[in-house]
């Protein structure tokens, strides 16, 4: 390989060329909400993309945010076409695991999700979470809008404040414009609901957000 896939992203170059559709299928309902986790946004409702480590776990905390209209977990931020996950997991993509969370901004605002994001995981490790290494475990906000990209920025300055006063480094979550967000396969969706002995730690830093 010509690249450290635990800490390095590829270029186009060392990329895996991937598909030009998707490998698999994918169910077409929550199983735990009942909604679509594909299709249409309802109208006046908001998208937004979560990556935060393991993709299993980080997708319940967000199902269960009041607000959440429907989750679904995939893969972003990266470069190769309708990835697998064991593609992903090479390193080869650039993907990072996300979660993506389709939300009514009238109950539940991209602020509080952003509240939920901090305080879900570590964003000081760099291409890991815990024990799970590897750059599709990286901390990266996929913003959707110019209001959104303004928004995250806010919260990433105030967060870093109060993790510095408790002892953490300096934040490593990336902020970038959402490009392609590719469905990870169907066993992979709502995964603790259908597992719920399953296992995926959460890397929690205890320390609260507290925006200004």
């Amino acid at each position: 390989m010509l690249f450290k896939r635990h800490h390095e992203l590829p270029t186009h170059d060392q990329a895996l060329p991937g598909r030009d559709s998707r490998p698999f299928s994918v169910g077409g309902v929550h199983a735990v909400l009942g909604t679509p986790i594909e299709g249409v946004i309802p109208d006046g409702y908001q998208e937004a993309v979560f990556g935060l480590g393991c993709f299993w776990g980080e997708e319940q905390t967000f199902w269960q945010v009041p607000g959440v209209w429907t989750t679904s977990v995939g893969y972003a931020g990266g470069i190769t076409p309708n990835p697998t996950y064991e593609e992903v997991c090479s390193g080869r993509t650039g993907h990072a695991e996300v979660v993506r969370v389709v939300f009514d901004p009238a109950v539940v605002s991209y602020a509080q999700l952003l509240k939920v994001f901090w305080e879900a995981h570590d964003p000081t490790q760099g291409m890991r979470q815990g024990n799970d290494v590897g750059s599709q475990y990286r901390s990266i906000l996929l913003v959707t809008s110019p209001e959104q990209r303004r928004v995250a920025e806010q919260s990433l300055q105030a967060y870093q404040k109060v993790l510095t006063q408790s002892g953490y480094g300096q934040i490593t979550t990336a902020i970038v414009d959402l490009g392609d967000y590719w469905l990870a396969e169907d066993d992979h969706q709502q995964y603790l609901h259908k597992n719920p002995y399953g296992y995926c730690p959460i890397h929690a830093t205890g320390v609260k957000y507290q925006p200004e």
